[in-house]
């Protein structure tokens, strides 16, 4: 399969207003955008820079409906280390007016299974998933989809690896939750468009694995390359010594 012509490969300084710019494109196009995010490092900076983008074009997300990719599984409500609380913090707040929806996973009032299972349906409901953006985990995760997940891993509660715990450690909470729940593999791949997006040199390795490795369980960011819909957004610390094919 050729990937170079789905991986935009940008400088570090103008990485994160790239990837807002296009988000900013699909709300214009399409104001009631049903789109998946993230929270993490990654996606950070894009998320420092979109407000500010969308004011700039006169683009509103005030009819778009945001979903939560993945949460922690025992932090309290308001936690600074859950994603609904970073996700609010970095993103969603900041937006004015904000979204007409937000479709996290509820912790507090159900089991992680109910909880996914409501996501499920809130996702239907609202007509399927539009885009799922994504960071690359250094072992190759998507989401919480940690290495073995199957190509049709469900939402699903998870028990995290090691690395993906200590990667907690740096969002606020110590020790680190054990488990997690995520969109899984399956509803990640039943979207129209997926970004996979990934930045620094400590991504330069499991990147090339991802884009020109077989395509494994093992890294299950691999699970994405047949996806009509799979574009690639790297800083250039990122990119992978060899070429990209």
């Amino acid at each position: 399969m050729t990937l170079a012509r789905l991986v935009d490969i940008l400088p570090a300084s103008a990485w994160a207003d790239h990837v807002a710019g296009l988000l900013a494109d699909r709300l214009a196009a399409r104001p009631n955008l049903v789109v998946c995010l993230p929270t993490g490092s990654t996606p950070r900076p894009v998320y420092e820079a979109l407000p500010g983008i969308l004011q700039a074009r006169s683009v509103s997300a005030a009819a778009a409906t945001v979903v939560l990719l993945d949460e922690y599984v025992g932090l309290a409500a308001g936690h600074r280390a859950r994603c609904d609380s970073m996700l609010r913090r970095g993103l969603l707040d900041r937006l004015d007016p904000s979204v007409a929806r937000f479709i996290p996973f509820d912790m507090d009032d159900m089991s992680p299974q109910e909880a996914c299972t409501q996501v499920d349906a809130a996702v239907s409901a609202a007509g399927g998933l539009d885009l799922v953006v994504l960071g690359l985990g250094r072992n190759g995760h998507i989401g919480m989809n940690e290495p073995g997940s199957a190509p049709d891993a469900p939402t699903r509660p998870v028990e995290l690896t090691p690395s993906t715990r200590a990667a907690a450690i740096g969002y606020g909470v110590d020790p680190p939750p054990t488990h997690g729940v995520t969109l899984g593999v399956a509803g990640i791949v039943s979207t129209r468009e997926i970004w996979l997006l990934a930045t620094g040199a400590a991504k330069t390795g499991i990147l090339a694995r991802v884009l020109d490795g077989p395509v494994t369980t093992n890294v299950p960011a691999t699970l994405l390359r047949g996806h009509p819909g799979l574009r690639v957004m790297v800083d250039d610390a990122a990119r992978p010594n060899g070429p990209v094919r």
